[in-house]
């Protein structure tokens, strides 16, 4: 059988930054300690990175912005599916109902709940990682969890199972209402993106040919709603998840379904990080849970050494590469970097996610770097 590549949709992002902290610890510590040396960083690799842009640009997007001034834009325009990216959404609206106290974000969520929507084997194992990290840092009480560390599990661990519940308690709508919010003109339709993996299913005696086509013929509005008709079916009947057949979702199939993922530009979600960076657009008491979930990273001494605040979110398939961060240094500087690759194969994938946080960390702490990034 093919390698099933499933839904990598998901960067572990805990793991990540843990790996970006241990890159950068001890530049940072030598920062403020006046011994600082460009040595703690990678160069190569980041350079790598640069390097496959420049080689690759028609598949690649990229809008950094350091203290309002844009310093570098690619294909800053052009509509790329998000991935797990898109959760930054979903994480905002967590906060402006939190804010609102719609809901209780100390409020507890039984496992099970969250179950009905992780289909084994489609995640890159996010959920099983995020149930694992759970269980060890003891905030579960009983077989439940409270509705933050839910919220956190989407964004730090990208779990795809946390994210269908959310976005089924908050309303799809609402979810949908902050692309009007962020006055965002260009992003296709968020959907249930568990839900979109069951309309990949073979029907009956059809075939793959047969399913492709008819998948081809659905407008965007169409397949949101048959998307959404699977998460219901997902939500009301807990043996439902169990029709699901990985071996049906060939790699050309999972193509398919990577491609037709809610889709934006660098440039809006550069917008949206510069929003969130600034605090604005949102009330003030919502920036308290989006520290909670999107600026995790700042749990670290390190990084508190640095930052006010350090937002982040990615997201992957095996043909798709996505991330953005946003960040206020004590010193006052700021960045808002969103990055977007399209068309890849698997091992390009693979290749790019490990040279993406030497990029990262480079264009963040080099200004010499910096200057090479011209497109």
């Amino acid at each position: 059988m093919e390698k099933q590549l499933l839904i990598l949709t998901n960067r572990n992002m805990k793991k990540q930054f843990y790996k970006l902290i241990m890159v950068n610890v001890v530049f940072l510590l030598s920062l403020f300690t006046g011994n600082f040396s460009f040595a703690q960083l990678k160069p190569a690799l980041a350079d790598s990175f640069l390097n496959f842009i420049n080689a690759n640009k028609n598949r690649a997007s990229v809008y950094i912005t350091h203290n309002d001034e844009v310093i570098a834009s690619l294909n800053e325009n052009k509509l790329m599916p998000l991935a797990s990216t898109v959760k930054i959404m979903i994480a905002i609206e967590f906060a402006k109902q939190v804010a609102q106290e719609v809901i209780n974000e100390n409020s507890y969520v039984s496992l099970k709940e969250l179950d009905r929507y992780y289909i084994p084997n489609t995640d890159g194992d996010a959920h099983p990682t995020w149930l694992q990290y759970v269980k060890d840092t003891r905030v579960l009480k009983g077989d439940s969890v409270k509705l933050v560390d839910v919220a956190r599990g989407m964004i730090m661990f990208s779990s795809n199972a946390n994210t269908e519940y959310l976005m089924d308690l908050l309303g799809f709508d609402n979810v949908k209402d902050n692309i009007a919010l962020f006055n965002l003109k260009q992003h296709t339709a968020i959907y249930p993106l568990v839900g979109s993996l069951f309309l990949y299913q073979i029907p009956g005696k059809s075939t793959e040919d047969k399913l492709i086509k008819s998948l081809g013929s659905l407008s965007e509005k169409k397949y949101s709603m048959e998307a959404y008709d699977r998460h219901l079916d997902l939500k009301e009947d807990s043996s439902f998840k169990s029709t699901f057949k990985p071996e049906q979702f060939s790699l050309k199939l999972q193509k398919l379904w990577s491609d037709r993922l809610p889709s934006s530009t660098t440039k809006e979600y550069a917008g949206i990080a510069k929003a969130l960076n600034k605090r604005e657009v949102l009330d003030e008491d919502a920036f308290f849970p989006i520290a909670e979930i999107l600026e995790f990273p700042m749990e670290n001494k390190a990084f508190q050494a640095v930052f006010k605040h350090y937002g982040v979110k990615g997201g992957s398939t095996g043909f798709v590469l996505t991330h953005v961060i946003y960040f206020t240094m004590k010193n006052g500087t700021r960045m808002e970097l969103a990055i977007f690759f399209n068309d890849l194969t698997p091992a390009e994938e693979q290749k790019l996610e490990g040279w993406l946080d030497p990029f990262e960390a480079q264009t963040i702490f080099d200004p010499a770097f910096r200057e090479k990034l011209k497109f």
